[in-house]
């Protein structure tokens, strides 16, 4: 099997790909555009495998993907391409609208036209993945039931707009032209080798170099966090099982305020890497003012996904917090290489 993976090099896309390759005989033919966020370094122990390719392109360019298709002939094209960032969103929403809409219409539409071509045998055995967020469907209340796959959409941010259009797009494919579709939408990630602008790496960083902890708010932002890995297992299970045309929420069942997420890092860090002063990393936390539109909670149900397909996450947010804080200790060289001069310019306009 060849699967097609767009976004590869960035977070969630390098983690998919490194389980494939070191777990399967399948190949993999990984397309990105390599933005700030996409590196190749991310895929550097597995970029030697006669099984994996790369292409250095972007899925806006349509004549591009149409050959890719047609040289490698892939059974599954699995969508991780996006800009995903909300801060970034609110300043520059036209690379979202580009990246997320048009460029995933793009990809779509030649997948869709290459899938069109094939047998019968090999149209009911292909698939094509959109990998979303459960930031589509908008906010919670404290006492809100949970997010389940009914759930209207209300997006609140250019980002979770732009992926919610990206949504819609894939399931008017299947619905028109009967082409096999898949969505899934997940809660925040975490983990090895996410770009140091999201929260979680953010602090961890901020926190080893004596910086401050800025805290959007009051801190009791609820999200719901899922390590990265067990993402990826289930992006795994849905591609091998799912319906077409069905979307399957996958969650981690960790929900946490912003700040306790800031706290429990603090904690972990202050016992694998105390501070050389002996004071507390919980003394670097500083509030600042919240972004505009802030969703107050996400929540993910993933009843669907655990009767249908038999998943659900194996690691507690204690364990793979733990091992996301051991990494990143480990792997300086990597954080280095990744903060340009760009990641710092941001990091200071977002936060003064």
């Amino acid at each position: 099997m060849t699967i097609l993976v767009t976004g590869g090099s960035g977070f969630i896309g390098s983690n998919f790909i490194r389980m494939v390759l070191q777990s399967s005989d399948e190949r993999v033919v990984n397309i990105d555009k390599l933005t700030y966020a996409g590196n190749s370094e991310n895929l550097a122990e597995v970029a030697h495998l006669s099984k994996y390719t790369f292409i250095h392109g972007d899925i806006g360019d349509a004549e591009l993907l149409g050959t890719l298709l047609l040289k490698y002939q892939p059974q599954a094209v699995i969508n991780f391409a996006a800009e995903s960032h909300v801060d970034r969103s609110i300043v520059s929403p036209e690379d979202f609208i580009s990246t997320n809409v048009v460029g995933l219409f793009r990809l779509l539409h030649a997948s869709k036209d290459y899938w069109s071509k094939l047998s019968s045998a090999e149209q009911n055995a292909f698939r094509f993945l959109q990998v979303s967020t459960d930031e589509v469907y908008g906010s919670l209340a404290p006492n809100d039931p949970e997010f389940s796959e009914m759930n209207r959409f209300e997006p609140n941010s250019p980002y979770s707009a732009s992926k919610a259009s990206a949504d819609h797009l894939v399931r008017a494919y299947h619905h028109t032209y009967g082409f096999p579709t898949l969505t899934t939408n997940c809660s925040n990630n975490y983990g090895p080798f996410q770009f140091p602008e999201k929260l979680i790496p953010l602090m961890i960083l901020n926190a080893l170099e004596g910086k401050r902890l800025p805290i959007y708010g009051d801190g009791q932002q609820v999200r719901d966090w899922l390590y990265v890995r067990d993402h990826c297992d289930a992006i795994q299970c849905v591609l091998n099982g799912g319906v077409p045309g069905e979307t399957y929420n996958i969650g981690g069942q960790s929900e946490m305020t912003n700040l306790k997420v800031v706290s429990k890092i603090c904690q972990v860090l202050g016992e694998l890497a105390p501070r050389s002063d002996g004071g507390s990393y919980d003394d670097l936390i500083e509030y600042v003012t919240d972004r505009p539109g802030h969703d107050r909670r996400y929540a993910v149900d993933i009843t669907k996904i655990n009767r249908e397909l038999g998943w659900q996450p194996t690691q507690s947010f204690e364990t793979g917090i733990k091992e996301t804080v051991q990494w990143y200790l480990e792997h300086q060289g990597w954080i280095d290489r990744v903060r340009s001069g760009e990641y710092r310019d941001w990091v200071a306009q977002q936060y003064g």
